[in-house]
């Protein structure tokens, strides 16, 4: 494993307060200040309030704009006086946004009501619509609680603003390499590549710093750091990507389908674009650069294109050399699972060291208080190891911190737990085949083969009238507006662990194309009043059945195989509840809204759910 090599001093007594500095100076000089660790942590020694703050503009190699001049991005910074008084350089905790000011709180979203689905073919009838909707994101505070944090604990703080958001320059690109190399501009200003200057246009170096930079955020602030990862830039030694995306069109598509985040119905990335550069901007000297972005995202089709691959960062995990510590939601809907899951994938198959902490909370962090207790009965809260993971990359205390568990996971009672690893190393693939009796009635899932069941059952798409909740409900009643099959009551608790996957052979029996939605859901026993758990979900375009990227016609009445993989899960399905799936159209909370009609109809025993398990078939109980 690649260790972080500076010249501070290192220790083995992690128990003991120590102070860690730079080689001692000769005795008539002015001793040189360290850090000081206790119990393998920094401790707040440096004053705050002499903290020196400044602002800098960087300028990148970028002219999004098109003005002729390179476009310069801001970054504001906090670090402790001794870097200016006692010759004491810092590594860095560098946070970057689009957020920090002036962004656009009622751009207009498009409409999700149309006649018929665009991907048709025929005219669109998306309609331009402005509503009073804030986009709620994760917005940076400054000077904010990371450098009121960091600063006294022997670090700088930065605070950076997007190329084309708040007071940098430029247009906002959303997610490609003109944002990234933005982004990477103040790194490799850190590290004594790039210029930059201050309010008299007076150029400046960052002489103050070792150069070791550690990136976070939530969010699009924590999208940004899995952006910069994939250039390799030689001094970003660690990121903490929080609810972070690592592919834009897992954030806005599913498997073809145009799918929204989770409550911003109508969203897409020129949207976003807009809210982050603010309506002057928008409207002004970059309308043509956000027209190109609506042009090219594509709701027509919602086929991955050129367009989305330049915001797909999964490639770019072999170039990575930073250290990555992944926290995420598992009930965040907004940037949903499959971002942290496809990203940590591609991190382990490239080798690059790593830590995962996964909560029960939706869209955003654990909590500074969230605390877990390692299997050597020490206990650390989320913010404490967050400290140790930057002191360990940035500041080289060996603190032991990736000699413990890889994952941390909060179950559904709400206490953290730690594992080997996610997913469960000891989940297997179980297929359940989908069954039924009658034509109308719910059916169920068995572990044993059903190809010869002749049975059909059919559907009509009201989605666009009826909530997902409603076509949740009363599984042991017939629903004509979608389809819902049951496992047995399990005998035992079962914990599902990574990506359930969906093959559904069906046909759209009277028009043209279809949204295709599934849920699995955790149901009690049958007459129980537990209420129903959504599990996960996942969504697709029957027109995209060969791939992300082609979209190929489907012929009314005719049977296909549809297949593909719901968003990543860990979930304890407990003793007394089955396991359901619950197959419908339209989803009023994530795909468009096409006027009702539509009938499906799917051949359950030709279809399949297949869930990993963690200890297989014999874990399932049935």
């Amino acid at each position: 494993m690649r260790q972080p090599r500076y010249r501070i001093l290192f220790t083995a007594a992690l128990a003991t307060t120590t102070v860690l500095a730079v080689p001692a100076a000769p005795a008539a000089a002015t001793p040189t200040p360290g850090i000081v660790v206790s119990d393998g942590m920094t401790q707040p020694v440096f004053s705050f309030a002499d903290a020196i703050e400044e602002r800098v503009w960087v300028e990148t190699p970028l002219d999004t704009d098109h003005d002729g001049r390179l476009d310069r991005v801001v970054a504001d910074i906090s670090r402790p006086r001794e870097t200016a008084t006692a010759g004491f350089k810092v590594p860095v905790v560098f946070e970057h946004s689009p957020y920090r000011k002036g962004t656009w709180g009622d751009v207009p979203y498009p409409s999700v009501l149309v006649d018929e689905l665009p991907q048709t073919g025929l005219t669109q009838q998306l309609r331009s619509q402005s509503q009073a909707i804030g986009i709620q994101r994760a917005k940076a505070n400054l000077p904010g609680s990371l450098d009121d944090y960091y600063v006294p604990r022997g670090y700088a703080v930065v605070l950076g603003q997007s190329i084309g958001t708040a007071d940098s320059d430029g247009c906002p690109t959303s997610g490609d390499m003109a944002e990234t190399l933005g982004t990477k501009a103040i790194i490799d200003w850190l590290g004594g590549r790039a210029k930059a200057y201050n309010a008299a246009g007076e150029s400046v170096t960052a002489d103050w710093t070792t150069g070791a930079v550690g990136m976070t955020g939530v969010s699009y602030n924590g999208t940004l750091p899995n952006q910069v990862a994939t250039t390799g830039v030689e001094n970003l030694k660690t990121i903490i990507p929080v609810s972070a995306i690592s592919n834009w069109y897992d954030y806005y598509r599913a498997n073809g389908l145009v799918v929204a985040p989770g409550t911003f119905q109508g969203e897409d990335l020129d949207v976003l674009a807009q809210y982050t550069a603010g309506r002057a901007r928008a409207e002004g000297r970059c309308a043509d650069e956000i027209a190109q972005l609506t042009a090219e995202q594509d709701r027509i089709t919602g086929d991955y294109s050129d367009f989305w691959r330049a915001r797909d960062y999964l490639p770019g995990a072999k170039k990575v050399t930073a250290s990555v510590f992944v926290v995420h939601g598992l009930n965040d809907w907004n940037v949903k699972t499959e971002n942290f899951a496809g990203w940590w994938d591609r991190l382990a198959a490239a080798g690059v060291p790593r830590k995962i902490w996964l909560h029960q909370g939706g869209h955003g962090g654990p909590g500074s208080a969230a605390t877990v207790t390692l299997p050597s009965g020490q206990a650390w809260t989320y913010k404490q190891t967050e400290n140790r993971w930057f002191d360990y990359w940035l500041w080289g205390v060996q603190n032991g911190i990736m000699d413990e568990p890889t994952a941390v996971l909060q179950r559904e009672n709400r206490a953290y737990t730690t594992y080997a690893n996610w997913p469960d190393p000891g989940a297997r693939d179980v297929a359940l085949t989908l069954t039924a009796d009658s034509a109308t009635e719910p059916g169920n899932l068995i572990t044993t083969d059903a190809r010869n069941q002749r049975t059909e059952q059919s559907f009509v798409d009201e989605g666009r009238t009826i909530s997902p909740s409603t076509l949740v409900a009363g599984p042991d009643t017939a629903s004509a507006n979608r389809l819902v099959y049951r496992s047995p009551v399990l005998t035992g608790d079962v914990r599902l662990s990574g990506r359930p996957e969906m093959r559904l052979r069906m046909s759209i029996d009277n028009r043209p194309d279809a949204n295709l939605s599934v849920y699995l859901v955790d149901y009690g026993a049958p007459g129980s009043t537990a209420r129903p758990v959504v599990v996960t979900r996942g969504w697709m375009d029957p027109q995209n059945r060969t791939g992300w990227s082609h979209t190929v016609a489907v012929q009314q009445g005719v049977m296909y195989d549809y297949r593909w993989t719901l968003e990543p899960k860990d979930y304890v399905f407990a003793a007394g509840h089955r396991i359901g799936v619950v197959v419908f159209s339209s989803d009023q909370e994530y795909t468009l809204l096409p006027l009702g009609g539509t009938r499906l109809t799917v051949q359950p025993g030709s279809s399949r759910l297949t869930l990993p398990i963690v200890g297989g078939r014999e874990a399932l109980g049935f």
